[in-house]
């Protein structure tokens, strides 16, 4: 094993997937939060931190771009995962015998089709993974929990049915975070340049900030906006660009970006992921 690679939420979860599925030769670490998940690569105890930001069915992950900035640490990777949903249950179980499902309230709309068709009752859980340990740990009759695989696999759980999310797309996009990033990297599918910003207190500054992009002919993939300390008139921006600083064209348009904003806060330079296309 490489070292330790720190995770929020319970052995099992997609997070816990995520690492395996993309540093297998790394030790997953779960931590209870994602501060906690930063502390650890921080404070030595992990040398990586896998933090999910979006899926594409719900969004941004709440909180994740406030404590990017504020880490400490670098982006050195992304990673796209697919969410397979699973149906568990004790060893020995039929699916029908199952009559109810525990599982997050996110997991449980992605499967109503499926449920439905069974006669199953959804039950809304803190955690997916929780639920599976909770599971093992006290086996009912005619209960099973929706979750990864790696949950039934890490709880020795019997997987009854696999895939049964009603949708075929759902993903998550990672991040890795480490305490220092190598600029001089290329990836094979191009690069990804992510940063925040706050513009300056001028009219159209974004729009104008935002022009070099465009002049330039570099491609933006992401541009969210949140408040900073609650307060309504200071608002940053996360964005997430094609190239790399060094190339002439992103050069030229983050040097305009930095003439209309207060603040640049370069958060990794990292190849992209092919399952990104």
């Amino acid at each position: 094993m490489r070292g330790h690679i720190a995770f929020q939420g319970e052995l099992g979860s997609y997070s816990h997937q995520a690492c395996v599925e993309t540093r297998p030769d790394w030790t997953p670490m779960a931590c209870r939060t994602f501060e906690a998940a930063i502390a650890a690569v921080r404070e030595g105890r992990a040398e990586l931190a896998m933090l999910p930001v979006e899926n594409s069915t719900y969004g941004r992950v709440a909180d994740i771009h406030r404590l990017l900035p504020e880490s400490g640490l670098r982006i050195v990777a992304e990673a796209f995962v697919r969410v397979h949903v699973c149906l568990m249950a004790a060893p020995g179980t039929m699916l029908d015998e199952v009559r109810e499902v525990r599982a997050h309230p996110v997991l449980l709309p992605q499967c109503a089709k499926f449920l439905a068709s069974l006669g199953i009752e959804g039950v809304g859980a803190a955690d997916s993974a929780g639920a599976a340990a909770e599971l093992s740990r006290d086996p009912q009759p005619g209960r099973g929990v929706l979750a990864s695989a790696t949950a039934a696999e890490t709880y020795g759980l019997e997987i009854l049915a696999r895939n049964v999310e009603d949708q075929d797309h759902n993903a998550t996009r990672f991040l890795v975070m480490a305490p220092e990033h190598d600029t001089a990297r290329r990836g094979e599918h191009g690069m990804i340049t992510s940063f925040v910003f706050r513009v300056r207190n001028i009219p159209a500054a974004l729009y104008k900030a935002m022009g070099g992009f465009a002049t330039n002919g570099v491609n933006m993939t992401k541009l969210e906006s949140y408040m900073v300390d609650g307060n309504f008139t200071a608002t940053q921006f996360y964005a997430d660009v094609e190239g790399h600083p060094d190339d002439p064209a992103l050069g030229r348009a983050l040097d305009e970006l930095d003439y209309f904003t207060d603040e640049i806060t370069m958060l990794g330079v990292y190849p992209a992921d092919p399952r990104r296309r």
